[in-house]
């Protein structure tokens, strides 16, 4: 696909919910022409939540990460195919045994051009037959961000050895790597 944001800077910004932040933080800081990876939380009812407030499903909040990239490098069409190409875009408020509405599946867009990019992508996909259910993912308006505490940044990358990160996390990077040669930073 063409880019068709009609960005102009150098710098975008996108945020993703894909089930653990930790997840998603740790491909899109493999994609090329990605500068920034903040993992947090959106699209909640409260300000300024912490963990373990979003860990028990009541604030509305989701897990994500926010992305600043390059659109001359890597465009928001890219950013959208990793994004449903790296998780279960088919399972309700649930990414494997994290259950709950704060690891659903959603986009949280800037503008009306990215709603209707995303919303006409998510419309190919389940047309395609690539999934067997239909996709879920949340396409909604970014209203609110608020930054994770430090211990939730660069997780994948400071605790490689940790389990988690060895039987969650690590697979989707793999299928990232192997998926998206062209799209590396290496």
């Amino acid at each position: 696909m063409t880019d068709t944001t009609n960005n102009t800077t150098d710098k975008a910004m996108i945020t993703f919910g894909a089930g653990c932040f930790w997840c998603t933080e740790a491909v899109f800081l493999g994609v090329k022409g990605v500068e920034r990876v903040v993992s947090g939380y959106s699209g909640g009812k409260i300000k300024n939540p912490c963990y373990r407030e979003i860990c028990t499903g009541a604030t509305g909040h989701a897990e994500v990460t926010q992305i600043t990239y390059n659109p001359t490098i890597v465009s928001y069409e890219t950013m959208l195919e990793i994004f449903w190409n790296t998780h279960d875009p088919t399972t309700l408020n649930q990414q494997g045994a994290d259950i709950g509405s704060q690891y659903r599946s959603v986009i949280f867009y800037n503008t009306e051009n990215e709603r209707i990019i995303a919303e006409e992508y998510k419309k190919q996909l389940d047309k395609s037959g690539l999934y067997k259910g239909p996709i879920v993912t949340e396409i909604s308006p970014l209203v609110n961000f608020y930054t994770a505490e430090e211990d939730h940044q660069n997780y994948y990358a400071l605790n490689p050895d940790q389990g988690y990160c060895q039987y969650v996390i690590r697979p989707k990077v793999e299928k990232f790597r192997e998926k998206f040669i062209a799209e590396r930073k290496d």
